[in-house]
């Protein structure tokens, strides 16, 4: 299993701290100094986004998703690093900024103006912690459920998400779920081969796509999320999960059915006590 962020950033740290010697060893003082501030934001980053730590609220993006302040400027050399990618990501890309998977249902990347927001004020769900609540979204229905990028929502939290959405659906609302454009792809997962051969980066769309294959599970439009994962693959083939979004799925699948299980058994217990108190009163 790739550490994906944890490593890419991680690596970029690295290279900004060499950076950073070299050009003190050069005997300048002062020029170096936003390289090595840079590259331990980039360390601090790598370590909160480690598998094993996978602490998103980092950022301290906020319920409603606003980026406060302090940590645009504590983490700003991390966050307009993806911001610039994600530009000049999307300059190249001839992919669309949504697509619409299901009647009503949209998955996408970052709404950054109103021609890359589906249509008919749809509610919004915004797997992302490094990118703020979009100005675009600011009037619509809100949900955040922060997520590093290359990492997988918690089981508990896609719950949470699919309630929502599903009560959003109920009130005839259409369904926007979105992360970042992809920061790799196959020119960035080249090119950290050459650095750092056998790295596994994973690239593509996996977080909104993880949340959006529960739902379409639980709107009853697919039997499990392998076939929901088809499903959007056909209409998006862009998408790319990972791993770590796979068991994610698993996890939050088995939950279910065990939620489903139990709700079954205090149903049916319910029908046989009263049935054996119907049964005690007739004789």
């Amino acid at each position: 299993m790739g550490l994906g962020i944890s490593r890419l950033i991680g690596l970029k740290a690295t290279v900004l701290f060499l950076a950073f010697a070299y050009l003190r060893g050069l005997g300048l003082t002062l020029l170096p100094v936003p390289l090595l501030f840079a590259s331990v934001v980039d360390f601090l980053v790598s370590i909160a986004s480690h598998p094993s730590i996978n602490l998103p609220l980092f950022l301290g993006k906020s319920t409603d998703g606003i980026l406060p302040l302090w940590s645009r400027i504590l983490f700003g050399p991390f966050l307009y690093f993806v911001r610039i990618f994600g530009w000049l990501r999307r300059l190249r890309s001839k992919e669309p900024p949504y697509t619409e998977i299901c009647e009503g249902l949209y998955v996408g990347g970052w709404p950054y103006s109103v021609d890359t927001l589906p249509p008919g004020d749809p509610a919004v769900i915004d797997c992302t912690c490094e990118l703020p609540r979009s100005e675009v979204i600011m009037r619509n229905a809100y949900l955040c459920i922060p997520t590093w990028d290359t990492r997988a929502p918690q089981p508990g939290e896609i719950e949470s998400a699919v309630g929502w959405a599903c009560r959003k659906r109920a009130q005839k609302r259409p369904v926007f779920i979105h992360c970042a454009f992809a920061i790799g792809l196959h020119k960035m997962a080249a090119i950290v081969d050459l650095l750092k051969p056998g790295l596994v980066l994973f690239v593509g769309h996996g977080r909104s796509v993880a949340v959006m294959c529960a739902l379409i599970v639980a709107l009853g439009m697919a039997e499990d999320w392998k076939n929901a994962e088809k499903i959007i693959q056909e209409r998006r083939p862009c998408i790319r999960m990972n791993a770590l979004h796979r068991k994610s799925l698993e996890e939050w699948s088995k939950h279910r059915l065990s939620s489903k299980r139990t709700d079954e058994l205090g149903v049916s217990s319910v029908i046989l006590s009263a049935a054996s108190g119907s049964s005690r009163s007739k004789s």
